[in-house]
């Protein structure tokens, strides 16, 4: 049944803060077709699921409604251009607003300079409208669209202040507050240059595999002759010569030579894997020491590194369970902050006489206390201060900043996180159920003995040819010649394969009595019976290596709590065999689908979080009904496609990669909303009380941001 879906991802321009990506989101959301939006501030990127005939249009005139823009420029090209103007803006605020700190400084002093109000008009207005229009520019469109977010806070903050200038110029008796204005957004603009800076470090994962992308492509023709094109002429089917040094372009099979690849980009191991003909390579990978042809098997959208990139991008735009706090929070905050601020405001200016007291007591530990006490002026400090004290920008950075960050360590280390949400739910996972083989075990079993006769053996081999099991794979590998097509296939998932052969049935699967193979089942073998017409005729004996690292890990796991479980479509012996080598104390042996389904819910009925590792068809379901699924990335599509995270390339010390990553970032994450909610908590009644100043205030609120930022940087930090 044909696709009707379809997933796709753009850069959204203008927002601000975590208010803002809602505002895109719930517009998205309204378009007719779309299932699914989520809109990701922290990389500015919006992901949405919808049906295939939606114009894109559509979704651009949604954003462009709420105030917001669409950006399919180059990432370098935007950040680039991004940095220069943040850059250019911050210089010309601190050049202005300098100069009006040291003149205020004299002039609270108790020293007159001639025509500093003026100064502060003139210059606050300059830094306000002109280096801080971006700001000025988002909290217009946010009202004008019935929303508010943290540009509206910063408005209110700066224009309020910079408004007693002109009041206070006017023969109004109020203080002049106009530098506190300038400073306001000299601040603002420094937090966000930092800010922008830090998260570009934190999300420079994507862009590092961007840039493993090669270039250009060296073509071979049928007629010898070499060309170098763009990547994007490479097609399906071409051949390509690359030469040692050079980053292989797209994915493929070895033609012809022998070579080591570094494809440490995929799998986080440093160690060359050795490549010959037939072996299949990934795009992006490096070509060390040999001189080989690759025929082209996958380009564009379905090459292996440009999935890796859109998955990786997918789950940093995703969203996790606990931030539906944090959304529910910010939702409200800015209309209460602005609410409170009134509050403060026109309680001072009533209450102004009763309280100045209070503010002279203090004054006495407090330097920054405002010395004034008219009515007016102090309404207008307590309203700026809580106005701006209040930015809920960390608030709306705390769980999207450690999300990029724990995606990015996890693509480090061989890992793609499909679904966000396994990062939040790997840290409680208390069972791991594995497969053997595969998982445990390479993958790659060799045949130790065959009894076969050759006409026996050639029937095998033929059926076993249209088979995917690895140990179908193995036997196959037996003969080379081709045999012709076998007819009336059926393979039984946990049982074997049967077909005709030269108009014989044959059956090649798991022997009806296994007594005869216990020598080998007790060496950790696998048996292969093979049938005809109901007539054993001999059997095959498979070898399989355990991985290197499935002990070490299985022992880490232990350590961590963590109950491993085997469960295997294999003789019992062969799997107490490898249990035994690795460590596993809880077996299930030939097991169906169905079987391992069955197991997962049994352990998460004891009220376990249980986590599946598996890499065939017969994994799916199970991945699926555990609470995380974990593909090796070697496996079947199916496999893969079931789970929330891919191992792309290794074993179970993966997994323990996984629940490690899980804990930090959700760890981080804790920490990000603690202290987020802590810093406002303690700050807005300061604030209200008239006991913080608006520029300190101002560097408080941007000092927040920034360590919400650096800190989630410690996700990807050993």
């Amino acid at each position: 049944m044909e696709e009707t879906k379809e997933k796709r991802s753009f850069r959204v321009t203008g927002m601000t803060c975590a208010t803002c990506a809602r505002t895109v989101e719930r517009a998205l959301k309204k378009v007719k077709g779309v299932d699914f939006a989520a809109v990701n501030l922290a990389t500015e990127t919006a992901f949405v699921v919808l049906d295939k005939g939606v114009p894109q249009e559509v979704l651009e005139e949604a954003v462009k409604n709420v105030g917001y823009g669409v950006s399919y420029e180059r990432e370098e090209d935007l950040e680039a251009r991004r940095y220069a103007e943040a850059r250019k803006n911050l210089i010309l605020a601190w050049c202005i607003t300098l100069p009006l700190m040291v003149f205020m400084f004299i002039h609270m002093a108790g020293r007159h300079v001639p025509g500093f109000m003026w100064m502060e008009i003139v210059g606050g207005a300059a830094v306000i409208f002109i280096a801080g229009r971006r700001s000025i520019n988002g909290a217009w469109i946010a009202l004008t669209h019935g929303h508010a977010n943290m540009d509206v806070l910063i408005l209110f903050g700066s224009v309020a202040s910079w408004l007693t200038a002109i009041l206070a110029s006017s023969g109004v008796n109020v203080a002049s507050f106009g530098t506190i204005g300038a400073m306001i957004v000299a601040l603002h603009l420094t937090g966000r240059f930092i800010e922008s800076h830090l998260r570009d470090k934190a999300s420079k994962e994507i862009k590092s595999l961007l840039r493993l992308q090669a270039k250009e492509a060296r073509i071979l023709r049928e007629n010898g002759d070499e060309i170098t094109i763009p990547l994007e002429a490479v097609k399906e089917g071409d051949v390509l010569l690359v030469k040692p040094g050079e980053r292989i372009p797209a994915d493929g099979a070895v033609e012809s030579g022998r070579t080591s690849v570094d494809e440490s980009m995929i799998s986080g191991e440093s160690l060359p894997v050795s490549k010959a003909e037939g072996d299949a390579v990934v795009g992006g990978s490096l070509n060390l020491t040999g001189l080989i042809k690759v025929r082209v098997t996958k380009v564009g959208e379905d090459a292996f590194l440009s999935q890796m990139i859109s998955l990786i991008q997918e789950a940093q735009g995703a969203k996790i369970p606990i931030q539906a706090l944090a959304d529910r929070v910010t939702n409200v905050f800015v209309p209460v902050v602005i609410a409170l601020a009134l509050v403060s405001g026109v309680s001072w200016y009533i209450n102004a006489e009763k309280w100045a007291s209070f503010l002279d007591w203090a004054g006495g530990f407090l330097p920054w206390i405002a010395d004034v006490r008219d009515p007016l002026s102090l309404s207008v400090f307590a309203f700026v201060t809580t106005v701006v004290i209040a930015c809920p920008c960390a608030l709306g950075l705390a769980t999207p900043m450690a999300l990029v960050a724990g995606t990015g360590a996890a693509s480090r280390a061989g890992l793609i996180i499909r679904n966000a949400e396994a990062i939040q739910t790997s840290k409680d996972i208390s069972a791991i159920i594995m497969d053997k083989t595969g998982t445990i075990t390479e993958g790659k079993p060799a045949v130790v003995e065959c009894n076969l006769d050759a006409e026996s053996l050639e029937a095998v081999v033929a059926i076993e040819r249209k088979s995917n099991h690895p140990l179908a794979k193995a036997i196959s590998a037996l003969l080379d010649e081709d045999l012709g097509e076998p007819e009336e296939l059926e393979e039984t998932s946990g049982e074997g394969i049967k077909g005709r052969w030269k108009g014989k049935e044959y059956f090649i699967g798991r022997p009806s009595d296994p007594k005869p193979y216990f020598d080998f089942l007790n060496e950790g073998m696998s048996v292969v019976e093979v049938r005809r017409d109901g007539v054993i005729l001999g059997y095959i004996s498979v070898a399989d290596s355990v991985r290197e690292d499935s002990a070490g890990a299985i022992a880490r796991l232990k350590e961590m709590g963590i109950t491993p479980v085997m469960a295997t479509g294999d003789d019992e012996r062969t799997a107490m065999a490898v249990a035994r080598r690795v460590g596993i104390d809880e077996v299930f042996a030939g097991v169906r689908p169905q079987d391992k389904l069955d197991i997962v819910r049994r352990y998460q009925a004891q009220g376990r979080k249980v986590m599946m590792v598996g890499d065939g068809a017969n994994d799916a379901a199970a991945l699926k009904g555990a609470d995380v699924g974990v593909a090796i990335g070697s496996g079947m599509d199916l496999a893969i496609d079931s789970a929330d995270v891919i191992i792309a390339k290794g074993g179970v010390s993966k997994v323990v990669d996984a629940i490690v990553i899980s804990m930090r970032t959700f760890s981080v994450v804790k920490q990000n909303l603690f202290w987020a909610f802590a810093y406002n908590v303690i700050a807005i009644p300061l604030a209200m009380a008239a006991l913080l100043h608006p520029a300190i205030a101002e560097g408080a609120m941007a000092a927040s941001s920034i360590s919400v930022v650096l800190n989630s940087t410690r996700v990807g930090k050993s």
